[in-house]
């Protein structure tokens, strides 16, 4: 249960309005700091594999290691975040990234790293966050009320953004200047902020469900919800059809920025950037709206023009032009992941909440590295440009057809 918050007063901005929670702004400083770590973490550890193999497929490999742990842990973990306290669960998974990123530093600063040890430790964090993705969705709902939970969603994206922006410039710049290895301290120290914000939290005791005769008959009742429900199937359907064909290009950043820009280490971090700036636009344009009731329509918008926008990428031929394509396809995915997001939250019945956006972290999570071994392979064997045309390709006929034949998402208020 949240505390009581003072209502609002009348005529003010509504950007902002989750941070009145005190738990809320714990939360979203100490992940600030966290997910900025994370993401230069990212853009040092692609950068690298790419400079120890020269290979875009391997990209695609890293990739798949990362995301292969949804599917073998996120739907069970779905279930313990309904089981256990999930500010205990977050502390857990936290720390076992704090442990990974330190022994990432470790090997690059002994000389020792090797590729296959990268895909080991991509399993390893990719373990870790398949475990932490229901939690933290679901986390939300214990931290602020009800009619501020699409504000909440819209500035976690706001503060992930900020730091997908901000994060990967930075660590492009500080592995040109210093190599990968103090990308991946800096990502230890950070995790210390959030698990610091969960100890510092005061949260209502959580009070146990009732015991079932089965886990996996409670794994299956989350599956089959899902399925009946027209809704939340379709809107999970369509982040795994943005997952595996448009969101996966990311993979392949680090040799675009080579082959076709011709570019390094920090125009890599600058595309990324880029398009974290995008994302963070859309997010704080969705929180600055308050209670809007045209979330379908919005959604319907950034489904259908991420994927044009991905396509212009593909095609730009200029550096400043790749800037500016990727920065509206970040805006434009952010429509569709946050719309989504808040939307699957606020249909799915509370008892099964955990499993759920177990469900929907899988779709995002589980189909990217999917994907990104798809379009690692097809820019081996097609080139890195013909690839992404390809995929988004395949994204936009499919948003077309899920506009004509599911006119309930265009209506969601």
């Amino acid at each position: 249960m949240t505390p009581p918050i003072p209502d609002r007063p009348p005529g003010r901005i509504h950007t902002f309005d989750a941070l009145r929670y005190p738990n809320y702004r714990l939360w979203f400083w100490g992940q600030l700091v966290s997910v900025f770590g994370t993401w230069m973490q990212h853009t040092a550890q692609g950068f690298l594999i790419f400079e120890l193999t020269r290979s875009p497929a391997f990209l695609g490999y890293v990739g798949f290691a990362a995301g292969l742990p949804a599917w073998m842990f996120m739907l069970y973990a779905g279930l313990v975040a309904d089981r256990m306290p999930r500010r205990r669960l977050l502390i857990l998974t936290q720390s076992a990234m704090l442990v990974l990123a330190f022994l990432s530093a470790a090997l690059v600063f002994s000389a020792a790293v090797r590729p296959w040890h990268i895909l080991v430790l991509a399993f390893g964090f990719g373990a870790a966050n398949a475990f932490d993705a229901p939690a933290r969705q679901a986390f939300v709902h214990e931290l602020v009320g009800p009619e501020d939970l699409t504000n909440a969603i819209a500035l976690n994206s706001a503060m992930f953004n900020t730091s997908a922006a901000v994060g990967p410039a930075v660590g492009g710049i500080t592995y040109a200047l210093f190599g990968p290895a103090w990308c991946f301290v800096i990502n230890g120290l950070s995790f210390l902020a959030v698990i610091g914000a969960l100890a510092a939290m005061k949260l209502a005791p959580l009070v146990p469900p009732p015991r079932s005769v089965s886990r996996l008959a409670d794994v299956k009742e989350g599956l089959s919800y899902v399925r009946r429900h027209d809704l939340i199937s379709t809107l999970i359907l369509s982040i795994i059809v943005i997952s595996l064909f448009g969101n996966s290009f990311i993979t392949i950043l680090p040799a675009w920025a080579v082959k076709i820009l011709g570019g390094g280490a920090a125009v890599n971090g600058f595309l990324t950037a880029a398009r974290g700036l995008g994302a963070l636009a859309a997010a704080l344009f969705i929180a600055s709206l308050g209670g809007f009731h045209f979330r379908g329509r919005l959604l319907v918008l950034g489904a259908l023009t991420f994927p044009v926008l991905l396509i212009l990428f593909a095609l730009a031929r200029t550096t400043l032009l790749a800037y500016l394509t990727i920065f509206a396809s970040g805006f434009a995915l952010i429509l569709v992941y946050n719309l989504a997001n808040a939307a699957v939250q606020s249909l799915a019945a509370p008892h099964l909440r955990g499993r759920v956006m177990a469900i929907y972290s899988m779709a995002f999570f589980g189909f990217m590295p999917l994907g990104s071994f798809l379009i690692g392979q097809l820019a081996a064997h097609l080139g890195e440009r013909a690839a992404l045309i390809a995929c988004s390709s395949v994204v936009l006929i499919y948003m077309l057809g899920m506009t004509l034949a599911r006119p309930s998402v265009r209506r969601l208020a």
